[in-house]
């Protein structure tokens, strides 16, 4: 029988985490699904890991991707069978009716289908007033992202595998590391997709997992996409007076220790219509880049003080 869902995990050293994922999928209540595990190579037990499955929905792709999650995933599709194509992190897994209620929706026209993870750390210890939250995307799909920032979790999303394969797949820029499922997002909307979110929390996200994440990486990938969606960031500027970009280049500098580019790149915030709850976060960010400052100057002088003859 042919598969209505491909599920594509891309993983790396991950044979513990990958069994509690697979394990996810064939708890399943809806039954119509392949599993697409496209390894990067592993030199753990990933391989015995899928043998020991003894399932033939289950299959194992092999690819160097160079640190480029996004060919890993692409390979996944490309090679998929089913009409909807679902992403799982390796580290992440699903509440056994994820599949069949995300498919409730496909069937009524929708083309992405995404919802709420619980939080999970690295213990395995959840906990249910732990979110990592999605929301509701307003029409133009495209100027809500564009404003607000992505609004769904990877390890959540069904999408239909010609959507995908429309908008040529998931960027490989590595500039894009890390937000490359955003700009797929965003692409996607300017297509006339129709995104639904489930009220129903449907998944696991570990924060324990490999994030690739970090401050630097921040500040990069938040000009790389502004500058590949210019044209859209112009709009929602003209239109809104803000976006999300400037908010997450502060955070970055602040981490950083860049404290004046942190104070530039929030103070807009102060003043412009940003939702409320950003302008506090703006402004206790510019506070604590202050006081952080402050202290960062009087160490100094204590140093060079004690370091006198």
């Amino acid at each position: 029988m042919r598969p209505r869902v491909s599920v594509v995990i891309p993983t790396y050293n991950r044979a513990a985490d990958l069994q509690r994922a697979l394990d996810s999928v064939r708890a399943q209540t809806l039954g119509a699904w392949e599993v697409l595990v496209v390894d990067n190579h592993s030199s753990d037990d990933t391989d015995a890991v899928v043998r020991a499955c003894m399932d033939p929905r289950v299959r194992l792709l092999k690819i160097h991707n160079q640190g480029i999650i996004a060919a890993s995933r692409n390979l996944g599709v490309r090679e998929a069978q089913g009409e909807f194509v679902a992403f799982l992190d390796s580290d992440d897994w699903w509440a056994p009716t994820k599949l069949e209620a995300s498919m409730a929706m496909l069937d009524r026209g929708a083309d992405v289908v995404y919802h709420d993870l619980f939080l999970a750390d690295g213990r395995g210890t959840m906990s249910r007033r732990r979110l990592a939250r999605t929301r509701a995307l307003r029409e133009p799909a495209a100027r809500d992202l564009i404003a607000h920032g992505n609004a769904l979790n990877n390890s959540s999303v069904l999408v239909r595998r010609a959507c995908l394969t429309e908008i040529g797949g998931l960027s490989e820029e590595s500039e894009l590391v890390a937000i490359e499922d955003y700009d797929a997002w965003i692409r996607l909307t300017h297509r006339a997709a129709k995104f639904v979110r489930l009220d129903q929390t449907l998944g696991y996200y570990w924060v324990g997992g490999g994030n690739t994440s970090n401050a630097k990486r921040q500040l990069s990938t938040t000009a790389a996409i502004r500058m590949r969606h210019a044209a859209d960031f112009a709009a929602a500027d003209a239109e809104l007076g803000f976006n999300w970009i400037g908010l997450a280049q502060g955070q970055a500098f602040l981490t950083l220790g860049h404290h004046r580019d942190a104070r530039r790149s929030l103070a807009p915030y102060l003043w412009n219509k940003a939702p409320l709850r950003w302008k506090a976060k703006a402004l206790a960010w510019i506070l604590l880049s202050l006081v952080r400052e402050v202290l960062h100057g009087s160490a100094r002088r204590s140093e060079a003080d004690g370091g006198a003859p």
